[in-house]
Protein backbone atom coordinates (compact mmCIF):
# COMPACT_ATOMS: atom_id res chain seq x y z
CA UNK A 1 0.00 0.00 0.00
CA UNK A 2 1.27 3.34 -0.93
CA UNK A 3 1.72 5.61 2.17
CA UNK A 4 0.20 9.72 1.28
CA UNK A 5 1.27 12.36 3.66
CA UNK A 6 -1.21 14.97 4.13
CA UNK A 7 -0.22 17.97 5.41
CA UNK A 8 -1.68 20.95 7.83
CA UNK A 9 -0.17 24.37 9.30
CA UNK A 10 1.80 23.56 12.46
CA UNK A 11 5.07 24.98 13.77
CA UNK A 12 7.97 23.14 12.40
CA UNK A 13 10.24 22.23 15.22
CA UNK A 14 12.10 19.16 13.31
CA UNK A 15 15.83 19.72 13.37
CA UNK A 16 16.51 22.98 14.45
CA UNK A 17 18.74 22.04 17.52
CA UNK A 18 21.20 20.51 14.87
CA UNK A 19 21.49 23.80 12.83
CA UNK A 20 21.64 26.63 15.10
CA UNK A 21 23.91 29.20 12.87
CA UNK A 22 21.84 31.48 10.91
CA UNK A 23 23.22 32.00 8.05
CA UNK A 24 21.10 34.25 5.73
CA UNK A 25 17.35 34.78 6.50
CA UNK A 26 14.51 36.81 4.81
CA UNK A 27 10.84 37.47 5.78
CA UNK A 28 10.35 39.80 2.30
CA UNK A 29 9.19 42.71 4.15
CA UNK A 30 11.49 45.38 2.24
CA UNK A 31 10.82 46.94 -0.56
CA UNK A 32 11.98 44.06 -3.57
CA UNK A 33 14.67 41.49 -3.36
CA UNK A 34 17.12 42.19 -1.15
CA UNK A 35 21.26 42.89 -2.31
CA UNK A 36 21.95 38.93 -1.45
CA UNK A 37 19.75 37.34 -3.84
CA UNK A 38 20.56 36.41 -7.46
CA UNK A 39 18.21 35.37 -10.02
CA UNK A 40 18.49 33.02 -13.18
CA UNK A 41 15.77 33.41 -16.13
CA UNK A 42 13.58 34.83 -13.10
CA UNK A 43 10.44 36.99 -13.07
CA UNK A 44 9.73 36.57 -9.92
CA UNK A 45 8.92 39.25 -7.32
CA UNK A 46 8.74 40.88 -4.27
CA UNK A 47 4.66 41.67 -3.26
CA UNK A 48 2.94 42.40 -0.49
CA UNK A 49 5.62 40.75 2.27
CA UNK A 50 5.84 37.46 -0.18
CA UNK A 51 8.16 35.80 -2.71
CA UNK A 52 5.90 35.50 -5.36
CA UNK A 53 7.56 32.70 -8.39
CA UNK A 54 6.97 33.81 -11.60
CA UNK A 55 9.00 31.73 -14.73
CA UNK A 56 7.66 34.22 -17.45
CA UNK A 57 5.89 32.36 -20.45
CA UNK A 58 8.18 32.82 -22.79
CA UNK A 59 11.44 31.20 -20.60
CA UNK A 60 12.83 28.24 -21.77
CA UNK A 61 13.87 27.64 -17.79
CA UNK A 62 12.12 27.86 -14.79
CA UNK A 63 12.16 30.90 -12.47
CA UNK A 64 15.49 30.56 -9.76
CA UNK A 65 16.21 32.45 -7.12
CA UNK A 66 19.11 31.77 -4.97
CA UNK A 67 21.35 32.98 -2.14
CA UNK A 68 25.34 32.34 -2.10
CA UNK A 69 27.25 31.98 0.87
CA UNK A 70 30.61 30.41 1.47
CA UNK A 71 30.51 26.46 0.99
CA UNK A 72 29.62 23.72 3.69
CA UNK A 73 28.48 20.48 3.57
CA UNK A 74 25.50 20.25 6.38
CA UNK A 75 22.50 22.86 5.55
CA UNK A 76 19.02 23.70 6.42
CA UNK A 77 16.35 25.44 4.50
CA UNK A 78 13.30 26.48 6.16
CA UNK A 79 10.98 28.15 4.30
CA UNK A 80 6.81 29.22 4.50
CA UNK A 81 5.12 27.86 1.51
CA UNK A 82 1.30 28.02 -0.44
CA UNK A 83 0.27 27.16 -4.08
CA UNK A 84 -2.17 29.61 -4.74
CA UNK A 85 -3.64 28.00 -8.64
CA UNK A 86 -3.32 24.33 -10.32
CA UNK A 87 -1.05 26.18 -12.43
CA UNK A 88 1.80 25.72 -9.79
CA UNK A 89 3.14 22.62 -10.81
CA UNK A 90 6.19 22.21 -8.12
CA UNK A 91 9.16 23.98 -6.78
CA UNK A 92 12.62 22.57 -6.34
CA UNK A 93 15.21 23.32 -3.39
CA UNK A 94 18.69 23.14 -4.76
CA UNK A 95 21.73 22.76 -3.14
CA UNK A 96 24.33 23.21 -6.04
CA UNK A 97 28.36 24.22 -6.03
CA UNK A 98 28.75 26.29 -9.05
CA UNK A 99 32.76 25.42 -8.52
CA UNK A 100 31.59 21.55 -9.21
CA UNK A 101 32.60 20.47 -12.62
CA UNK A 102 31.43 17.30 -12.26
CA UNK A 103 27.66 17.77 -13.09
CA UNK A 104 25.40 19.95 -14.77
CA UNK A 105 25.24 23.56 -13.49
CA UNK A 106 27.09 22.45 -10.66
CA UNK A 107 24.11 20.68 -9.01
CA UNK A 108 24.24 18.64 -6.00
CA UNK A 109 21.42 17.65 -4.27
CA UNK A 110 17.14 18.87 -4.23
CA UNK A 111 14.07 18.20 -2.84
CA UNK A 112 11.04 18.55 -5.09
CA UNK A 113 7.67 19.65 -3.54
CA UNK A 114 4.67 19.44 -5.71
CA UNK A 115 0.64 19.10 -4.45
CA UNK A 116 0.88 15.09 -4.60
CA UNK A 117 4.62 14.65 -4.25
CA UNK A 118 7.97 14.79 -2.48
CA UNK A 119 10.87 13.98 -4.24
CA UNK A 120 14.49 14.02 -2.92
CA UNK A 121 17.62 13.52 -5.52
CA UNK A 122 20.98 13.04 -6.07
CA UNK A 123 22.17 14.78 -8.53
CA UNK A 124 26.12 14.73 -8.18
CA UNK A 125 25.72 11.14 -9.10
CA UNK A 126 22.65 10.44 -11.16
CA UNK A 127 20.72 12.76 -13.86
CA UNK A 128 23.26 15.45 -13.75
CA UNK A 129 26.59 13.77 -13.52
CA UNK A 130 28.51 14.89 -16.61
CA UNK A 131 30.88 11.90 -15.71
CA UNK A 132 30.96 9.79 -18.76
CA UNK A 133 28.52 11.72 -21.18
CA UNK A 134 25.70 10.64 -18.92
CA UNK A 135 23.95 13.73 -18.85
CA UNK A 136 23.83 14.45 -22.22
CA UNK A 137 22.91 10.67 -23.28
CA UNK A 138 19.82 11.58 -20.39
CA UNK A 139 18.75 14.90 -22.41
CA UNK A 140 19.15 13.30 -25.67
CA UNK A 141 17.04 9.78 -24.40
CA UNK A 142 19.80 7.82 -25.39
CA UNK A 143 20.48 5.78 -21.83
CA UNK A 144 21.26 2.43 -21.76
CA UNK A 145 18.71 0.23 -19.86
CA UNK A 146 21.54 -0.23 -16.89
CA UNK A 147 22.38 3.62 -16.92
CA UNK A 148 17.80 3.90 -16.08
CA UNK A 149 18.02 1.43 -13.63
CA UNK A 150 21.23 3.20 -11.74
CA UNK A 151 19.42 6.45 -12.20
CA UNK A 152 16.28 4.73 -10.44
CA UNK A 153 18.32 4.84 -7.48
CA UNK A 154 19.59 8.42 -7.14
CA UNK A 155 16.25 9.49 -6.06
CA UNK A 156 13.07 8.49 -3.70
CA UNK A 157 9.79 9.92 -4.08
CA UNK A 158 6.62 10.08 -1.81
CA UNK A 159 3.07 10.58 -1.61
CA UNK A 160 2.01 13.28 -0.15
CA UNK A 161 -1.49 15.57 -0.28
CA UNK A 162 -0.69 18.99 -0.10
CA UNK A 163 -3.46 21.52 0.28
CA UNK A 164 -4.19 25.07 -2.22
CA UNK A 165 -3.80 28.35 -0.74
CA UNK A 166 -2.61 27.31 2.87
CA UNK A 167 0.68 28.46 3.84
CA UNK A 168 2.57 25.18 4.88
CA UNK A 169 6.05 25.15 6.70
CA UNK A 170 9.33 23.29 5.02
CA UNK A 171 12.26 22.08 5.75
CA UNK A 172 15.04 20.46 3.95
CA UNK A 173 18.39 19.43 5.46
CA UNK A 174 21.85 17.73 4.20
CA UNK A 175 23.81 15.86 6.62
CA UNK A 176 26.61 13.79 5.31
CA UNK A 177 24.85 12.04 2.58
CA UNK A 178 21.38 12.16 3.86
CA UNK A 179 19.06 14.60 2.41
CA UNK A 180 15.35 14.73 4.37
CA UNK A 181 12.64 16.78 4.29
CA UNK A 182 9.76 17.83 6.62
CA UNK A 183 6.27 19.91 6.17
CA UNK A 184 4.19 21.31 8.69
CA UNK A 185 6.56 19.41 11.67
CA UNK A 186 6.06 16.33 10.39
CA UNK A 187 8.86 14.05 8.81
CA UNK A 188 8.35 13.26 4.80
CA UNK A 189 10.84 11.31 3.97
CA UNK A 190 14.95 11.24 3.92
CA UNK A 191 17.26 9.87 1.00
CA UNK A 192 20.68 8.66 1.19
CA UNK A 193 23.18 9.19 -1.41
CA UNK A 194 27.23 9.80 -1.99
CA UNK A 195 26.66 13.16 -3.85
CA UNK A 196 24.65 14.20 -1.19
CA UNK A 197 28.16 14.17 0.91
CA UNK A 198 29.19 17.18 -0.74
CA UNK A 199 31.74 19.70 1.22
CA UNK A 200 30.96 22.76 -0.16
CA UNK A 201 27.27 23.53 -1.06
CA UNK A 202 27.56 27.18 -2.07
CA UNK A 203 24.23 28.48 -4.07
CA UNK A 204 20.92 27.63 -2.67
CA UNK A 205 17.80 28.41 -4.94
CA UNK A 206 14.31 28.57 -5.01
CA UNK A 207 13.19 26.98 -8.44
CA UNK A 208 9.40 27.70 -9.39
CA UNK A 209 7.63 25.73 -11.44
CA UNK A 210 6.35 27.37 -13.05
CA UNK A 211 3.94 29.82 -11.12
CA UNK A 212 1.80 30.53 -8.66
CA UNK A 213 4.17 29.46 -5.79
CA UNK A 214 4.69 31.83 -2.69
CA UNK A 215 7.35 31.68 0.01
CA UNK A 216 8.28 33.63 3.05
CA UNK A 217 10.12 33.27 6.06
CA UNK A 218 13.24 31.86 3.72
CA UNK A 219 16.03 31.01 6.94
CA UNK A 220 19.03 29.23 5.87
CA UNK A 221 20.88 27.69 8.60
CA UNK A 222 24.66 26.01 9.17
CA UNK A 223 25.53 23.03 11.27
CA UNK A 224 26.76 23.51 14.74
CA UNK A 225 30.53 23.52 14.09
CA UNK A 226 33.18 21.08 16.17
Amino acid sequence: MKTILSFTLLATTAFAADYPRVIFSDDFSGEGFGKAWGHYKSSSLVKDGVLVGITAPTSDHSAVDNIKIEGERDLQVSVKFRFTSDKAKSFNVWFDDKNYKGSHAGHICQATISPTSVNMADAKTGGFNLTGGLYDRKKANQLTEDEKKMLATKQTRVAAKISFNDWHTLVVTTSDDTISVSIDGKDAGSFKSAGINHDTKSLISLTTNPVDVEYDDFSLKGAAKP
